[in-house]
């Protein structure tokens, strides 16, 4: 029987560590980035039909919706979709979690204005999300749904059946994460919007090489990079690389078991009161922009905690020449599994299992414990 290698580990070591599925979900990206490609070819004629006649209603708010790491998805591409789709006056995308619509309906969602709920999800199986859907059809007069996610079986997919103003899109198989972290599912979901909203075939060559790239060329760089004796952890990015960051820390926070406390910010926004937190302990990974104006923020915050002397380590995932010509929410994708391998390695550091680095049941891999109350407007 043949063993795979992932991240430079083979199967058996991967499975006695209970680190097979995560190593397995990280490496296969590129893969399964191409076959969602190939997916949406055939689809993509079904798809923009459905939405033709939604995204021509005047006033249409475009909700990019999803709990934790599903909802970083709306997150990283709400101002690029608002900046490169197009759109009338009046019609706008927002990202607003399942979270923030179930525990306050009422501020999030307008009655008498056309909406288009896009609901990313992994399993599909979250009660956020379930009862985000049922709230935007009980307190929206016209509403749409949109249903992104990894598992045709899961009820964000099931509860669309045989209607009309809902529809589905799924990820390839290999998307559906068996690892308790999600990381193919992620970048697949947001691939699946930019490729229905906003396709760029030339950004997503450059973007595909650069992570095949990481995956070849920089694992041993990572894994160094991973054994640093850090307290803490400080991802920072700008723009949409905001939400990647925000995404990084709370991978690295997911597959330590909350061993390495990590942080985000943006690098301007790190000077007003979050960069207190940096001592000798403290690793910090910045997030480079692409783009000639925002990058001489980053540059300047970089050189300023060089110059303070007071951090463990600083760094970037790839050098400056490395990403040229890439927008930054392409550039999100390379970005987002340079740190998922670095969060990969410091599970292994800390002796946890990156599959399962909760066994114990208090964090899961499908949220549990959340009451649902039925909402009545005041």
């Amino acid at each position: 029987m043949t063993h795979q290698v992932y991240l430079g580990l083979e199967q058996g070591t991967l499975e006695q560590k209970n680190a097979f599925w995560t190593a397995r979900e990280i490496s296969q990206q590129p893969s399964v980035w191409q076959q969602l490609l190939a997916q949406m070819v055939q689809e993509q004629g079904e798809l923009q039909d459905w939405l033709k006649p939604v995204l021509a209603l005047p006033n249409l708010r475009i909700i990019l919706t999803g709990a934790g790491t599903s909802a970083y998805i709306g997150e990283a591409l709400q101002a690029h979709l608002n900046a490169r789709m197009t759109l009338s006056a009046g019609q706008r995308v927002e990202a607003i979690s399942t979270t923030n619509i179930l525990s306050n309906p009422g501020l999030q969602l307008r009655k008498d204005v056309p909406t288009l709920l896009v609901s990313y999800g992994r399993s599909g199986n979250s009660p956020e999300s379930r009862a985000a859907v049922e709230l935007a059809d009980q307190l929206v007069e016209d509403c749409w749904h949109l249903v992104v996610s990894c598992n045709p079986e899961g009820a964000l997919v099931t509860s669309a059946k045989d209607n009309p103003r809902y529809k589905v899109l799924l990820m390839p198989s290999a998307a559906h994460d068996q690892s308790f972290a999600m990381t193919s599912s992620f970048t697949s979901m947001m691939l699946a919007t930019l490729t229905l909203f906003t396709p760029d075939q030339a950004q997503y060559d450059k973007m595909r090489l650069l992570a095949e790239q990481i995956l070849l060329r920089d694992l041993d760089s990572i894994e160094t990079l991973a054994a640093l004796p850090c307290r803490r952890l400080v991802f920072l990015g700008s723009g949409p690389l905001l939400a990647i960051a925000r995404e990084a820390a709370l991978k690295v926070l997911e597959l330590t078991a909350g061993g390495l406390p990590s942080f985000y910010e943006s690098p301007l926004g790190f000077r007003h009161g979050p960069k207190s937190l940096i001592d000798n302990s403290t690793q910090v990974l910045l997030l480079p922009s692409a783009n000639s104006y925002t990058g001489r923020y980053d540059a300047d915050l970089r050189l300023e905690l060089q110059k303070d002397a007071q951090a463990l380590h600083i760094s970037a995932p790839v050098a400056l020449s490395q990403i040229a010509g890439l927008e930054d929410v392409w550039l999100g994708f390379p970005y987002i599994l340079y740190c998922q391998m670095l969060g990969f390695f410091k599970a292994l550091q800390f002796g946890i299992s990156p599959d399962n680095p909760c066994p114990t049941g208090e964090v899961n891999r499908v949220v549990q414990g959340v009451n649902i109350y039925p909402y009545r407007q005041d």
